[in-house]
Formats: structure tokens, sequence, C-alpha cells
């Protein structure tokens, strides 16, 4: 049966796995989906004739907010102590269907690993996985060598390996979908991570200086106590920081800070400006009217922001969202780009991406 492995957050497989069916129906592939709960891992089967690979052709990853990453499954195949690397060959070997070709290899865990060996055996066995591979001509002779795709193992324990392919043009940009951030400790928050992530997501990497240089206007909606302004004012910006609790006085030091003491979901700028950031806690469709607001009313160009999911129907609570996004900004008859994504450093909220066009 062909199937697709899907990664999401532990604890988010049921929805990453409704939206996955409805995305791939949307497209005219049908199947059903298995959650590994708590492991951050949904099996997708397609029922109908259709292959793995051309709904990973079909759909694009990018379309996705709960699914971080994914590959086409060849085969579970056990490992056995003697000979892992011989039992991957053969497996290989004995597939009765063809995969594009791979110039690389990737060797992944489930994010919920707590075996600390079988995270050290991973690294390790990369080289002589790839050598042993490369000798059998599974992988192409040289690792630089333009390829569609890249071939995937997935170590769910020392004697099981899920292995697969991703295709080149439409993977995660970070394996899992996880960029490696690290909280410098200037940073008055953890929350500055989320919206780092974000533009590392979201925007381009060869334009991102379009997007975020040239010492821009930001707002920050419920600033304090500064996560995310402190990474709006590290990329130059001038910024007001919107929020009635104190703001970190290291911020406040660089000149870059105007602190305003109001309401996030009232407050306007009095002249146009280039970002509008929010992480306020509150009802993710309050959020969404807010963000459509500023987007219609031309208050900003480009805005991130957090919703904040319910505990139960949480992917319905988003398609909800989503609609009040789309409907209000195509009423308003305003151009844009919406993206979203359950980052690696989101727990219950998504964020989100709006970019105003034309």
């Amino acid at each position: 049966m062909e199937q697709v492995l899907a990664f999401c957050r532990p604890g988010f497989e049921a929805e990453a796995g409704r939206e996955l069916t409805d995305q791939a129906a949307e497209r005219g592939f049908f199947g059903f989906f298995e959650p590994e709960k708590g492991a951050g891992l949904v099996w997708y089967s397609l029922g109908g004739p259709e292959t793995a690979e051309e709904l990973l052709s079909r759909l694009d990853l990018a379309d996705l907010v709960f699914v971080r990453d994914w590959f086409v499954v060849l085969g579970r195949m056990p490992l056995p102590e003697h000979d892992r690397v011989g039992a991957v060959i053969e497996g290989l070997r004995n597939l009765e269907r063809s995969y594009p070709g791979c110039a690389r290899l990737e060797v992944r865990l489930p994010e919920n690993n707590a075996d600390g060996d079988l995270g050290n055996f991973s690294r390790k066995w990369v080289s002589p996985l790839s050598r042993g591979l490369r000798g059998a001509g599974l992988l192409k002779a040289d690792q630089n060598a333009s390829a569609p795709a890249r071939l995937e193992v997935l170590l769910l324990a020392f004697s099981e390996a899920v292995i697969g392919f991703s295709l080149q043009e439409n993977r995660a940009r970070y394996v899992g979908g996880i960029p490696r951030l690290r909280l410098p400790a200037s940073a008055p928050s953890r929350s500055a991570l989320k919206l780092e992530e974000a533009w590392k997501i979201f925007l381009p990497p060869e334009q991102e200086l379009d997007y975020l240089g040239g010492g821009k206007k930001a707002a920050d909606l419920g600033a304090a106590p500064g996560g995310w302004t402190w990474q709006l004012v590290r990329q130059g910006m001038l910024v007001t920081a919107v929020d009635n609790g104190p703001m970190n006085p290291d911020l406040m030091a660089t000149g870059q800070v105007e602190h305003v003491e109001a309401d996030g979901y009232s407050w306007r700028p009095k002249r146009r400006i280039d970002w509008m950031v929010c992480d306020i806690v509150d009802q993710p469709r309050k959020t969404a009217r807010l963000a459509v607001d500023w987007i219609a009313g031309g208050f900003c160009r480009y805005t991130v922001f957090n919703l904040k999911l319910p505990m139960k129907k949480r992917y319905d609570e988003w398609l909800i969202c989503r609609d009040i996004i789309e409907k209000g900004l195509a009423e308003a008859g305003v151009g844009f780009n919406l993206k979203a994504r359950h980052l690696y450093h989101d727990r219950e909220e998504i964020t989100c991406f709006i970019e105003r066009t034309g």
C-alpha cells in the first residue's frame, strides 16, 4: 500500500491526520490516516491507484499547518544487530517498486525519542550506512550530485527503521521541520524563539533582507516583557511596544523602542508601518479579526501573529480562523499571501504570517 509518513508535534497527530486527509481529498487523492499518539507521527495510506509520490507532487507542504515534514514510505525494515547496514541494502534491493535517484541520506529520530544511546548511534551510523549504500549503487557516487530526492531513514529503535524518500522540491527546509535555534542570554523571554522560527519558516531565505532589513518600523502588540520586540530590534527596526505591562529595561535603553501603555487590540498607528506582530493569548477568532483589520486597513504590510487554539477541536478552530482571514481580506479587496504553521517552539498555538500584496 502506498503511504506517506507525516511528522507533527507530539499530541497533534489527529489534527495533522485530518488536515492531510482533507487537503489530499481536495486534490483528488483519497485515503485514511493512522496516528501514533504521542509520537508525532502520522501514517497516511492511499486507497486508490495514485502513488504517494504523486500526492507529494500535487500537495505543497507549505499549504499544511500541522504537518511539519513528510516523506514517501518505501518500507519498514528490521535491523539485525550483526549487520544493520546490510539489512537496509537488502531491503532496498528487494523492493517491488522503483524510487527516484538519491545522492544524500538523512537518518532521523522521532521527536520524542528519549534514548540517548539511540541518538548517539544514529549520528555515528550515517557514515557507514552512506558508504554501504553508495557501494551497492543505491546512492549516487557523488553526494553533491543533483538529485530529485533524498533517501530517508527513520530509526524507531535499534531493531527497526522506516525507509523512504523526500522530494527535493517539496520537503521541510529543516529536517523534521525543526530549526535548531539558541536563545541568547540577552533575550527577555523564550518567546523570542517563536518569531525567529516564524521568519525562518515563512520568509524566502534569499529575500530575508527585503522583508526585515532597511530600518523598518514595527509594532509589537502585547509586547511585555519584550521577547518579540527584542527580535525586531535585532533587525534594526524602530518598534512601538504596546502593552500595559512593564518592558525589559535593556530593550528600552536601546533607543529603538517606544513603549505605549494601551490595549493591543484597540491601538492603531497614526501612519502605516512595515510590521505588526502579536503574541497575545486571547480568543483566536478575535486575533484573526485583528490581523484582518491591520492588513485591510493598510496599517502594516506584514504581520506575524499567534492563534491560541482550544484544547478540543483545534483543527476545526483553525479552519474557522482561516475562513475569517481569507473572507475578510477578500471582501476588503486586498491581495494577500497567508501562511500558517504549528512551529516547533509553539505549544497550543499556531503561528500565522500575512503579506499584503498589490
